[in-house]
């Protein structure tokens, strides 16, 4: 019944912004939650660079038990930790990461930025400082988001060779079977010198890759991979020479020159991957 339900909702085009909406709802309620319960914990602390609330702890986020054997096992760096959100706003780890490294390594200001699956406060922080496009597989989901939000397809973008300054896919490219074709898409809407920032889960134990493009079972992918509709988890290397091959210079920086920005309770741990069209 419930999939019949599904269906027929689908079908009338109702079924990604009721999602939406029930979503924002839950998080709102969620939202009001953190701001009572860890009201305690206000001072000094970590402060979030989207709201600027200062908390001696944030909230934790930890994996669930179907998917904790594949993130601990496989020592994956994937936004799990003690400090994960902002209890003021809800901002997440990666999210400020991201953040971190726009205003401190990039110039974005007035530039054309394409964003996949935006994030709540990354997209409010850019929307009046830049020209920002916002896409997305299904489009209704973040409706309450960005309103003009469009559909696109990684693997077959609607837009022109060299459109973008900057384009943004954070923990989008684990979710794609076909991550090269995503990548040199990415690189071709990408203006010369213009910067991609591809942030993904990667391990850090792992030989190499692991991926089975035959197994099409949510349970299983969990199970091997951390996330149901996680198709794979990279390593780190693997990772760069798929973008590589596909036509960008790749910068990383390393964790050790991010931990200036551990104040803002980012992801331990992890490097960022920037990937340019040109010379970075």
């Amino acid at each position: 019944m419930k999939e019949q339900l599904k269906s027929i909702l689908k079908s009338i085009g109702v079924y990604h912004p009721l999602q939406s909406l029930y979503r924002s709802i839950l998080r709102n309620f969620e939202n009001l939650r953190y701001k009572i319960t860890y009201n305690r914990y206000k001072g000094k602390g970590y402060t979030c660079n989207f709201c600027n609330a200062t908390y001696s702890k944030f909230v934790p986020e930890y994996p669930s038990q179907e998917i904790s054997n594949a993130i601990y096992t496989n020592k994956v760096i994937a936004g799990y930790g003690e400090n994960v959100f902002c209890p003021n706003c809800l901002s997440k780890n990666r999210e400020r990461l991201v953040k971190d490294v726009l205003d401190n390594f990039i110039h974005f200001q007035e530039k054309k930025i394409l964003h996949f699956s935006p994030e709540k406060h990354l997209f409010r922080y850019l929307k009046p400082l830049s020209d920002i496009t916002t896409i997305d597989i299904f489009p209704g989901f973040y409706k309450y988001i960005d309103k003009k939000i469009i559909y696109g397809d990684a693997t077959d973008l609607r837009f022109a060779d060299n459109s973008f300054d900057i384009v943004i896919a954070n923990h989008i490219l684990e979710h794609i079977p076909d991550d090269r074709k995503a990548m040199k898409e990415i690189h071709r809407v990408l203006l010369k010198g213009g910067v991609a920032l591809l942030q993904c889960p990667w391990s850090v134990s792992l030989a190499k890759t692991i991926e089975d493009p035959s197994i099409n079972d949510k349970a299983k992918q969990a199970e091997l991979y951390g996330q149901a509709d996680h198709v794979r988890i990279y390593t780190l290397e693997d990772y760069i020479e798929r973008l590589k091959h596909s036509g960008f210079t790749v910068r990383t920086i390393p964790y050790e020159e991010l931990l200036q920005f551990s104040r803002h309770a980012t992801q331990v741990g992890e490097p960022v991957v920037l990937a340019y069209k040109g010379n970075a």
